[in-house]
C-alpha cells in the first residue's frame, strides 16, 4: 500500500536530480508518531538521510525513516549513511528498493537490521525508484551510461529543410522541456556538422545547481572545430572533442591550448569510434549521455547499438520533399523486416499541439 510519507520522499528525491551524479538522487523523510520531523534529499554536499537527521536532531530517536533507496554502507564522498542512522537510534527503515551498486546492494539494510533496526522494502515503489534514477540503475547493471537520442522532428520525420534552416521546429515550451532533460544528463554529444551549421553551445540553461558541468562532446574525426566557435570560446573544463589518429597534430595542440580535451578513438571507416566514447564516459563515471545531432550521426549512433532510448519531440508541421533531412539518414535498413525496433513507448503531451515520444531500443 502506498504511503504519503514515501510519496513525500520521492518528491524530495526529484529535487536533487542533476546535482547528485555520479550518485543517485535520493529523498528521505523521518516520521515520529505520524509527524514528519525531518526531510532531506541528496545534493552536492550531503546525502538525503544525513540532511533529514540534521533537521530532526533529537527527534530522530525512535523514528521511522522513509527513503527512496537503500542507505549506503560504504565510504564514498561521504561516510556511510547506515552508520549515522544507527547512531541516531532510529527504530525503523522503509526503503523503496535495494541499491544496485555492488558496493552497497543489501549491505546497508543488513547493517541496519544487525543493529536492531526494523527494515522493510516497499515493492509498490520499485518502478518509481528505478524511474527516478534510471541512468544510475542502467549504469550499475550494464557498466555503461544510459544513452538517449533526442531530436526535434516534423510530423513526417524531418529535422532540417534543404535551404534556410533559421528558426526552430518545436515551440519554446518544448525547448524548455529539453533543457530540463539536459539538466538531468551528465554529458551531451553532437557532430561537427551540427556545430559548423549552427554554432551551437549545447549548455544546460536551467540555472539549476549541478554536481559537475554538463560535458559537451563533439564528434570531429579531422578536428574541423573552429577555434573561434562559441563552443571553444565558452570552454570551461566542459568540452571534449572525439577525433581520430588522422587528425592534425597542430589543430590538436591549438584546441588543447584553449582547454579542450581531445579524445582519440579510431572507429570503422575512418570515423570516430562511438562505442569507445561511451566506454570512456563510463570510466569517468558519467551515468548518462544525450545525443543531439544531425541525420548522419543519429543513424550512426542507432546502427552502432550505443543508443538505449529515444526522445523525439514532434511539431505539428510537415516539410515534405526528398531533400529535407530525415531524423536518421545514412544507409538505413534495406528491408522493413530489418527495422530498428523500440518498446515501452510513452507519449508525452506538450500543449497545445505538440508531443514527445519516448521509447527503448530492442537490443
Amino acid at each position: 500500500m502506498r504511503s504519503a510519507f514515501m510519496d513525500e520522499a520521492f518528491a524530495l528525491a526529484r529535487r536533487g536530480l542533476g546535482a547528485t551524479s555520479p550518485n543517485p538522487a535520493v529523498g528521505a523523510v523521518l516520521v515520529r508518531e505520524q509527524e514528519i520531523v525531518g526531510r532531506g534529499y541528496t545534493g552536492i554536499a550531503k546525502h538525503a538521510e544525513i540532511a533529514a537527521l540534521e533537521e530532526a536532531r533529537d527527534r530522530a530517536r525512535g523514528a521511522t525513516l522513509y527513503v527512496t533507496l537503500e542507505p549506503c554502507s560504504h565510504f564514498g564522498r561521504t561516510p556511510p549513511c547506515a552508520d549515522a542512522l544507527i547512531e541516531a537510534k532510529i527504530a525503523r527503515v522503509v526503503a523503496a528498493l535495494e541499491d544496485p551498486n555492488p558496493l552497497v546492494r543489501g549491505q546497508g539494510l543488513r547493517r541496519l537490521s544487525q543493529a536492531g533496526i526494523s527494515v522493510e522494502l516497499a515493492p509498490e515503489y520499485t518502478a518509481e525508484a528505478e524511474e527516478v534514477n534510471e541512468a544510475f540503475f542502467h549504469a550499475m547493471r550494464s557498466g555503461l551510461p544510459l544513452v538517449t537520442l533526442k531530436s526535434a522532428v516534423t510530423l513526417d520525420g524531418k529535422i532540417a529543410a534543404p535551404a534556410d534552416n533559421s528558426g526552430w521546429i518545436t515551440s519554446e515550451r518544448a525547448r524548455a522541456h529539453v533543457q530540463e532533460v539536459r539538466h538531468h544528463a551528465d554529458a551531451i554529444m553532437t557532430g561537427i556538422g551540427t556545430v559548423l551549421a549552427d554554432d551551437c553551445l549545447l549548455t544546460d540553461r536551467t540555472g539549476k545547481p549541478r554536481s559537475r558541468p554538463l560535458l559537451r562532446i563533439v564528434l570531429d574525426s579531422t578536428l574541423r572545430l573552429p577555434l573561434d566557435s562559441r563552443m571553444v570560446a565558452s570552454c570551461a573544463n566542459d568540452l571534449a572533442v572525439a577525433t581520430t589518429s588522422a587528425a592534425s597534430a597542430e589543430r590538436r595542440r591549438a584546441l588543447e591550448y584553449r582547454g579542450v580535451k581531445i579524445l582519440v578513438f579510431d572507429g570503422p571507416g575512418g570515423r570516430t569510434g562511438l562505442r569507445q566514447v561511451v566506454e570512456w564516459l563510463n570510466v569517468q563515471q558519467y551515468r548518462s549521455l544525450m545525443i543531439e545531432s544531425g541525420s548522419k550521426v543519429n543513424w550512426a549512433a542507432l546502427e552502432s547499438g550505443i543508443v538505449d532510448k529515444i526522445l523525439f519531440y514532434y511539431a505539428p508541421k510537415i516539410l515534405g520533399g526528398l531533400q529535407s533531412l530525415p531524423v536518421a539518414g545514412g544507409a538505413g535498413r534495406q528491408k522493413r523486416t530489418d527495422a530498428i525496433v523500440f518498446r515501452n513507448i510513452k507519449l508525452h503531451t506538450i500543449p497545445p499541439d505538440e508531443f514527445a515520444v519516448e521509447g527503448y531500443l530492442v537490443k
